[in-house]
């Protein structure tokens, strides 16, 4: 294990396990400014004992084994343990992340199978730039943590059921499946669903047979799922487009729309009836969860099944809670929605707990997504009003990509076709890290100036160190996997970037365990601002002797494998060159 706050812990444990009996107390090891880590365990411990501090963190010492590990071990302030460690610990723990094919970052030990719910558009409309946080986090969080070990269950859950689709299958019987208005379906959906909507709205005939066609969808006729199928095969057609755009890993076998729980509804709202948690209020079957009230302090109702008899996103989310737990044995399933939701999820955890459905032994996390704003501080929109298509979005960021690509210093010329997959990669992975860099609950102004510029923490600066790294290789003609090393720490700023690249695998961790994936975005930044450092204060090719010059070598070697795999796992694509 090279993660040096994890072997930390460890030996502060087992102290506390031979100095007082206490192996299972948090050794509370964090970064500190006064060393490389601090024990701030002698605090708590000590209004545990009835003790000073001082006097708990020097019995703690004396009991403390890391002559191997640390440099320097000192007791400061009301009793923090201050531990330095060692240039010789620090280089061996590097060497070793260096030779590993998975720089060291270890499986979980106890791993689980999680759903991740995301991206989830609804079938015959666009993708707007507010599907495109959804997206982006969701499939951050799974590549994570699949790295990590757990099995991890991809969930679309497509809106693909319902009224709208009434009138969607009428109009597409209309107008014939192989006509240039049906072929809308798959390059500009929302196109085809406003002539629906237009035609149900206007045209009184339409708009009978579409509800009747909703009678028989729900019916589950045969003719009319046919033409279902039909409609949502091409709009998968769009969907595949955008997915594969953004390099997102989602694929047909993901998908579990809402139709897939239909099934299911019924079922659930009775055996909620028979176990006397649901009951009819206004007409319609509700549940009381304990502890909701509306804004005159009434108890706030959770619709299981309307008046009319139809079933809602509370029956869905129910069923899909009942599917997960019993069907797919999870252990965690992480909802990546809207921040907008969160009442509704809270609710439907709430009551899937109250009917037995879901076990305290699993987490239901909501992963709130926060909304993407415009330079006036409300929700980003056309200078129209309406939604931005996400695909708009994607090829301004390509267009602005390429404008600032040209203003960076190059490592040679490149041809048209090699020119156009940089600035492609470097536009998409612009707009996907920097909404990956911020608090996914937060909300933030979407500024293409800021996300495409190539200085500070962003997609292009991090594709770009990549590309430097790569071209020191290209200069020294040698591969990166020929850097062997062994490591050896001279300079600080060697030592402070070996120091950093040992943290990785807690950054992982972190981003895994709290769903965040701006965790992983802040290490990657701090870790190629700490390459940049080094560079500038150590020659690598022209190194003053063969010794520092591999062991440079094999810092930037592993620096360019933890930021490409770190970028990897945030769906941020790494051009060779720049």
């Amino acid at each position: 294990m090279s993660d040096p706050q994890h072997v930390l812990a460890a030996r502060v444990q087992a102290a506390l396990g031979a100095a007082f009996g206490e192996p299972d107390a948090d050794p509370v090891i964090r970064p500190s400014q006064f060393a490389d880590f601090q024990a701030n365990v002698a605090l708590p411990l000590a209004k545990k004992l009835g003790r000073k501090p001082r006097d708990i963190a020097a019995e703690l010492v004396a009991h403390l084994d890391v002559s191997d590990v640390c440099a320097k071990v000192e007791i400061s302030g009301p009793g923090f343990v201050n531990l330095t460690l060692s240039p010789e610990w620090i280089a061996g723990q590097a060497q070793a992340m260096h030779g590993d094919e998975r720089l060291a970052v270890e499986k979980a030990e106890a791993p689980q199978t999680t759903v991740v719910e995301y991206s989830s558009p609804n079938i015959a409309k666009e993708m707007h730039v507010g599907h495109l946080r959804t997206t982006i986090v969701g499939d951050a969080l799974a590549r994570v943590l699949e790295f990590l070990g757990h099995h991890v269950i991809r969930d679309n859950h497509i809106g693909d059921w319902g009224t709208p689709y009434g009138m969607l299958i009428e109009l597409l019987l209309d107008v014939g499946e192989g006509s240039a208005e049906a072929g809308l379906l798959e390059t500009d959906p929302n196109a085809f669903y406003q002539m629906a909507r237009q035609r149900f709205d206007s045209d009184e005939e339409f708009a009978r047979r579409s509800r009747e066609r909703v009678v028989k969808l729900q019916a589950h006729d045969p003719d009319t799922i046919r033409h279902w199928e039909r409609l949502v095969e091409l709009s998968k057609v769009y969907l595949h487009t955008v997915y594969g755009r953004l390099g997102v890993t989602l694929t047909d076998e993901d998908i579990r729309g809402e139709s897939f729980y239909d099934d299911m509804l019924g079922v659930t709202a009775d055996e909620l009836r028979d176990k006397g948690l649901a009951e009819i209020s206004e007409g319609a079957l509700c549940v009381f969860p304990p502890g909701f009230t509306g804004r005159e302090g009434d108890p706030l109702p959770m619709i299981i099944r309307k008046s009319d008899g139809g079933y809602n996103y509370s029956t869905s989310d129910l069923a899909t809670v009942r599917y997960r737990v019993d069907k797919l044995d999870v252990d965690r399933m992480i909802y990546v929605v809207g921040a907008q939701q969160a009442l509704h999820f809270q609710m439907v955890f709430a009551v899937a707990r109250m009917a037995g459905w879901l076990p305290e032994k699993v987490s239901a996390e909501h992963a709130q997504i926060g909304n993407v704003l415009g330079p006036d501080g409300k929700i980003f929109r056309t200078r129209s009003g309406r939604s931005v298509k996400l695909t708009e979005l994607l090829d301004e960021a390509v267009e602005r990509a390429g404008a600032a690509f040209d203003e960076v210093p190059h490592e040679g010329d490149f041809d048209d076709q090699t020119r156009r997959r940089i600035v492609e990669a470097v536009g998409i992975g612009a707009v996907k890290y920097a909404d990956l860099s911020v608090a996914r609950g937060s909300e933030y102004i979407f500024d293409f100036d800021r996300m495409i510029s190539f200085r500070g923490n962003t997609g292009p600066y991090l594709q770009y160190a990549t590309a430097r790294i790569r071209s020191i290789f290209r200069k020294g003609g040698l591969a990166p996997e020929e850097a062997a090393g062994p490591i050896t720490l001279g300079h600080e700023a060697e030592r402070a970037l070996a120091l950093h690249l040992l943290g990785f695998g807690t950054a992982l961790r972190q981003t895994g365990e709290a769903a965040e994936p701006h965790r992983l975005c802040a290490y990657l930044f701090d870790l190629a601002s700490a390459y940049t450092t080094f560079y500038e204060n150590c020659h690598v090719l022209r190194a003053p002797d063969e010794p520092t010059k591999a062991s440079r070598l094999a810092l930037c070697a592993l620096t360019l494998r933890t930021l490409s795999k770190g970028l990897e796992l945030l769906g941020v694509a790494t051009p060779e060159r720049m």
